[in-house]
């Protein structure tokens, strides 16, 4: 038998969403047995105690006698409880400072520790993720701001609204121009922007006829790394090469940026990978883009006009080409920005049903089958209180000397 447990997010500014909702735990446990959970009260959670409490499970402050315990965001340090298995994103493999405490709390606290964005196949690829809500919300937010910038629709905030369902419903009542679309990446963000424009029956079309033709009705075309980047030695090779040998590519977004009014990114961006437009790029006179809904978000990153992130309480902001500074976003000088860094919080619901799909599939059979895939070795972070040996890279970044 092992006990779960689903705890509370104490993140600041609130985060609604949970690993599992009361029918992904009842689905792990009609597929296994040995497995139980208490859910620890929250008054935040998109589902209530009294839901979770309906479909059998038990809701209680007291965790300690179990065994795993499951959240999503950072657990604050005076809320861990030492000898307990941790599960959450924890926002420390890449050494980000502001996390140091807390790996290194984990690490006197002897926790067992899990990240979610660790919990990879064996070649690499994430398994779980949020990302797929995050392409959502960010296609969503995108037309709310070309609303707002044009003043030609008003939609309701995402957070606003219950569901996907409901936002392509708002999105069913808006008329677009005739305006282009460009959307990179092909992963889950990128297909999930690309779940919104289907829903809205925006018509995709052909790179080619994207780049050299014009239509009487808004168009999209969606992206992939050898449409928007180039071997600077001319070769044409596939896209794993782009993955393993970034730096040996230069961009080729302009052609796009040259037709686009609009532009969501979807994609991963690698270290040393060219940028999609820099500050220079836009300010050309062929820049055409007048609207960036950034859902990957990477600042002072490969598109020019992240400067920061926004909030989902103030998601919009302007950028001036001219200047690289920040403006109100309906100045007429201004290329929109929508840059929200936390864009599943505002579909709190179906991101929590989502991602405990992908938990059951992947992580929770290996607690039963003795870790036949690896899963929980290849994200395990720290043990006994040591750091793995896969990642005892962070070792001077937990002693303070980096």
């Amino acid at each position: 038998m092992t006990k779960f447990g689903v705890i509370k997010e104490r993140k600041n500014p609130p985060d609604r969403r949970a690993v599992f909702s009361p029918t992904g735990l009842q689905n792990i446990i009609s597929k296994f047995p040995n497995a139980s959970f208490v859910v620890e009260p929250s008054d935040i959670r998109a589902f209530s105690d009294d839901v979770y409490e309906k479909s059998g499970f038990n809701v209680s402050d007291d965790l300690s006698d179990c065994d795993v315990l499951l959240g999503v965001k950072e657990v604050p340090i005076s809320a861990l409880i030492p000898n307990k298995k941790y599960f959450f994103f924890s926002h420390t493999i890449k050494k980000q400072p502001y996390n140091r405490e807390l790996l290194k709390a984990m690490l006197d606290k002897n926790i067992e520790f899990y990240d979610h964005e660790l919990i990879v196949n064996d070649k690499g690829f994430r398994l779980i993720g949020f990302g797929r809500y995050a392409g959502i919300v960010g296609a969503y937010n995108g037309f709310r701001a070309w609303g707002l910038k044009e003043e030609t629709f008003t939609l309701p905030k995402a957070e606003e609204l219950n569901d996907q369902k409901e936002l392509e419903l708002e999105l069913s009542k808006i008329t677009l121009p005739n305006i282009k679309i460009v959307l990179t990446g092909k992963g889950k963000v990128g297909n999930g922007a690309k779940e919104i424009l289907d829903a809205m029956k925006i018509r995709e079309v052909s790179v080619e006829d994207y780049l050299n033709k014009n239509f009487d009705e808004a168009v999209y075309v969606q992206i992939d790394v050898l449409d928007y980047s180039k071997r600077k030695d001319g070769q044409t090779l596939d896209r794993f090469d782009f993955y393993n040998n970034p730096s040996a590519y230069e961009g080729d977004f302009m052609k796009f940026a040259k037709v686009s009014d609009m532009y969501i990114s979807g994609h991963f961006y690698g270290d040393g990978a060219p940028a999609f437009f820099t500050q220079d790029d836009a300010k050309s006179e062929d820049f055409n883009i007048k609207l960036v809904a950034d859902i990957s978000c990477d600042i002072d990153g490969p598109v020019a006009s992240t400067i920061r992130s926004s909030t989902i309480a103030d998601p919009i902001y302007g950028y001036n080409a001219k200047t690289g500074k920040e403006i109100d976003f309906k100045d007429p000088k201004a290329i929109v920005v929508m840059a929200v860094d936390n864009l599943p919080c505002e579909l709190p619901k179906d991101a929590t049903e989502g991602f405990g799909e992908m938990f059951l599939e992947h992580v929770i059979p290996a607690f039963f089958n003795n870790d036949n895939d690896g899963v929980l070795e290849r994200a395990r972070m720290t043990q006994n209180g040591k750091l793995t040996l896969r990642y005892a890279y962070l070792q001077d970044y937990v002693d303070g000397n980096e």
